[in-house]
């Protein structure tokens, strides 16, 4: 018998969570939810040695009935996309419990629970393949992070708890009212590899593109459905945001991906100019508002927006180049964005404040804290050599074979990028000395380095070798593209 690796995957970190259960000593429970993601990413790595980047075919798919009489099946398996994902989830899971060691020290069993059950019901989104169970994993998603932010959160949490609740269970019944109607009209199947072989009406798709382009533009988030998103990261603690940033907003894009340009191909060309111009949009609006920050987590929040707008932007010029750019985009995004909130988290731990500031020589109080800063802040502003240039680089030649004026509103937004994050890092890590008066700083210590080498070594893998990154997702991009275009093979 075949192993279920795909289920090991997903229910790993829930089981790891009803273990966490029956622990009594919060040391006892850290290390143990340390020990459960390792194995998760174990199994993650496991799983891409043994891909095939040669096919655009679902892999280690799995199918059981589970409601007969709707044709509701429990069905797992990954693609070229979905693979990626999977294990950016894996990488960060183990990172976050790193990153709360310290930081959450009450109820510390049930922050670990919800982190766990979190990690799980988003590696089953990237993995199913039934649309019901899908929606199950996406909607059961906004209870954890919701007790994330409203329970461990700062002083205003439960307000930011409810606006992104509100936000994305509005943006979650969209979906659901967009599923139903996919059913009916789609030969009443949620067999999502059945639904994308469908020719649906152009009105249909079109009723079904906004319907879903309302819940994915929540999750990304997209301008103007975005204003949840600084409020929900400033407030929820570091392992809530390196989560958030990471891979919760990677939930609409890879909607798009899954279900908008499969399903809906003609509304999704005909409405592919729409979709450049409110990227483009988020891009700019996202790169000013940042510019505009002293709040060192709001900064990193609001280019969050800017450079998950480059991700849609690169989905949506439905070409070769900008659809790889996009998706590798994401997994950087992942990882950058991840460290940068992870590095908020580490200086808040010392000072309690995030005024950029309060915060004035940091090089000579910390200086491996500040060097590796360095490295993720040129990886978000796409220096050459880091991982963000190649997807950046193949966003914006994809965008420019599209449509010339959103290709240079991406270039504006990357200047913006760089003015904010080198105007942060000069007056944080090379303004004049205050940190020395103010606080008494330590440098990072070997456990953060645990979370830290991990993502900075995937900064430089894929800036200097993008290669087998590329070849994970090249057969699924153009087996995408050539059902978006109808054609037999991508252009």
């Amino acid at each position: 018998m075949e192993l279920p690796l795909l289920s090991l995957i997903v229910f790993t970190p829930a089981a790891g969570a009803a273990v966490l259960l029956f622990l009594r000593n919060d040391d006892a429970v850290r290390w143990t939810a340390l020990a459960v993601t390792v194995l998760d990413l174990t199994l993650c790595i496991a799983m891409l040695t043994g891909f095939d980047t040669t096919t655009h075919e679902m892999q280690f798919t799995e199918t059981h009935p589970w409601v007969p009489a709707l044709g509701i099946t429990y069905s797992l398996g990954i693609d070229g996309i979905s693979a990626l994902f999977v294990f950016l989830t894996a990488l960060l899971g183990w990172i976050c419990v790193l990153a709360s060691w310290v930081a959450v020290d009450r109820k510390v069993k049930e922050f670990l629970v919800s982190l766990l059950v979190m990690q799980a019901l988003m590696l089953g989104v990237f993995c199913a393949l039934d649309l019901f169970l899908f929606y199950v994993f996406w909607e059961a998603m906004l209870i954890p992070m919701y007790l994330i932010i409203g329970v461990w959160g700062g002083d205003g949490r439960v307000y930011a708890a409810f606006k992104f609740f509100l936000y994305t269970l509005a943006g979650s019944l969209m979906f659901l009212i967009g599923v139903i109607v996919l059913y009916f009209h789609g030969g009443e199947t949620f067999d999502i590899r059945a639904l994308m072989a469908q020719d649906l009406p152009f009105q249909v798709q079109s009723w079904l593109f906004f319907a879903f382009l309302i819940a994915f533009a929540v999750k990304v988030p997209m301008v103007p459905v975005h204003t949840w998103l600084p409020d929900a990261h400033v407030q929820a603690p570091t392992a809530g945001s390196i989560i958030l940033a990471g891979v919760l907003l990677k939930m609409g894009a890879y909607g798009f991906l899954r279900f908008s340009l499969p399903m809906l191909p003609e509304a999704s060309v005909h409405y592919s100019t729409l979709m450049l111009a409110l990227s483009a949009l988020a891009i700019v609006y996202g790169g000013l508002l940042a510019l505009a920050q002293d709040d060192l987590k709001k900064l990193v929040a609001y280019s969050s927006i800017s450079h998950m707008g480059l991700v849609t932007l690169g989905i949506f010029t439905l070409n070769l180049r900008g659809l790889e750019g996009g998706i590798l985009q994401m997994f950087n995004h992942g990882i950058t964005t991840g460290a940068l909130f992870l590095f908020v988290g580490l200086i808040y731990e010392r000072t309690h404040t995030r005024s950029i500031a309060d915060y004035g020589g940091l090089m000579k109080a910390a200086p491996v804290y500040t060097t590796f800063l360095a490295l993720f802040a040129l990886s978000s502003m796409a220096l050459p050599g880091t991982n963000s240039f190649v997807g950046e680089l193949l966003v914006l030649s994809g965008a420019f074979a599209a449509n010339l004026a959103v290709g240079g509103a991406a270039v504006l937004g990357a200047l913006l990028g760089a003015a904010y994050l080198l105007g942060m890092y000069r007056k944080v890590a090379l303004g004049p000395a205050s940190v020395g008066v103010r606080f008494n700083i330590r440098d990072v210590n070997a456990r953060e380095m645990a979370a830290i080498l991990p993502l900075a070594v995937f900064v430089l893998w894929v800036g200097l070798y993008p290669k087998p990154f590329l070849e994970i997702i090249d057969a699924s991009v153009k087996h995408l593209l050539a059902q978006v275009h109808g054609k037999g093979s991508a252009q």
